[in-house]
C-alpha cells in the first residue's frame, strides 16, 4: 500500500507542470479554478487534468465554498511517507523530500483555513468513534471532550489533565458517521502554565475569534477518506500557525492508532 502511494506521488511530482500548481497553492492556498488558471496562464483542461492526478495522489484536496471548489495543499501523503519509511534511514538522503514535506506544512498564505485529507483502512461507524469516544481520543491526542455530541450542546475539553470549559465551546454539526464539527477550546492561563506558553501569546491567542474544526467522512472503496476542515481563523492568526504545525501528527496518529491498534508515540 505504501509503495503505491509513494508511487503516486513521485509521478505527480515528476511534472513540471503539476509543481507550478503546487507552488501557487504553497503561495496562496484555497484558490478557484479560474484563479489557478490565471494564476499560471495554463489553458483550464490542462489545469484541470493536473489537479486530478494531484488530488488522486492526495496532494491537493478540495473544499466546497457554495457553488466553488476551493483547492488546498495536503501535507498526508509526504507524511505518511516520513513516518513509515524515511525515518528508516539517513534523513540528509532525503533533505529534498523533507524540505517538500516542511513547505506542504506551511501556514498558507490566502483564505486563513488548515486543510489535511487522509484515507484510513477502517469504516466510518469504527472511526466516528476514534473521534468522538475518550478512550479513543485520550491515546491518539491526548484529548478528551465531555459533550453528548448534539449540535448546539457544551463541550468541556480536558487536555492531558487539564479541564477547559467555556460556553463558547459547542457542537457545531453532528451527523453520525458522516460529519462533525465544534467550536475549538479556549487559551486560558492555565493552559499556557500547562504547555510551556508565555501569557503573551495566550492573550492574543484568547483575543482572536473563535475556530472550528470540521471533519468529513467518505467511504472510499474499502477505505475512509478523512477530511479535516479547521477555518475561522483571523488574518495572521496564532492558532491556526499552532493547529497546523499539531494536526499532521494528530492525524497520522489516529490513522496508525486505527489501523494498527497502537498510535504513534507523542512528540
Amino acid at each position: 500500500m505504501l509503495g503505491d502511494v509513494m508511487d503516486d506521488v513521485f509521478k505527480a511530482l515528476a511534472d513540471a507542470g503539476r509543481r507550478r500548481l503546487l507552488d501557487s497553492l504553497n503561495t496562496r492556498d484555497g484558490q478557484t479554478l479560474r484563479e489557478l488558471c490565471g494564476e499560471l496562464a495554463m489553458a483550464r483542461q490542462s489545469v484541470s487534468k493536473h489537479l486530478a492526478v494531484l488530488e488522486a495522489a492526495n496532494l491537493v484536496t478540495t473544499v466546497k465554498r457554495g457553488r466553488e471548489k476551493l483547492h488546498y495543499l495536503n501535507a498526508e501523503p509526504i507524511n505518511a511517507i516520513a513516518d513509515r519509511w524515511i525515518r528508516r534511514y539517513d534523513r540528509e538522503r532525503v533533505r529534498a523530500l523533507a524540505d517538500l514535506k516542511t513547505a506542504l506544512e506551511e501556514t498558507p498564505m490566502g483564505e486563513p483555513s488548515f486543510v489535511y485529507t487522509t484515507y484510513i483502512s477502517t469504516t466510518p461507524e469504527r472511526l466516528w468513534q476514534a473521534l468522538t469516544d475518550p478512550a479513543f481520543t485520550r491515546r491518539y491526542w491526548g484529548a478528551i471532550f465531555a459533550t453528548d455530541w448534539k449540535p448546539g450542546s457544551p463541550m468541556s475539553w480536558e487536555v492531558d489533565g487539564l479541564r477547559l470549559d467555556d460556553p463558547a465551546q459547542t457542537v457545531v454539526e453532528a451527523e453520525p458517521y458522516r460529519r462533525l464539527s465544534y467550536t475549538w477550546h479556549v487559551f486560558t492561563p492555565a493552559f499556557g502554565e500547562k504547555f510551556g506558553l508565555d501569557a503573551e501569546w495566550i492573550a492574543r491567542a484568547d483575543a482572536e475569534r473563535r475556530s472550528t474544526v470540521t471533519f468529513e467522512i467518505e467511504e472510499a472503496g474499502s477505505l475512509v477518506k478523512l477530511t479535516v476542515v479547521h477555518d475561522g481563523f483571523d488574518p495572521g492568526s496564532l492558532v491556526l500557525e499552532a493547529v497546523s504545525g499539531g494536526w499532521p501528527h494528530i492525524l497520522s496518529s489516529l490513522k496508525t492508532l486505527l489501523e494498527t491498534s497502537e498510535p504513534l508515540p507523542q512528540p
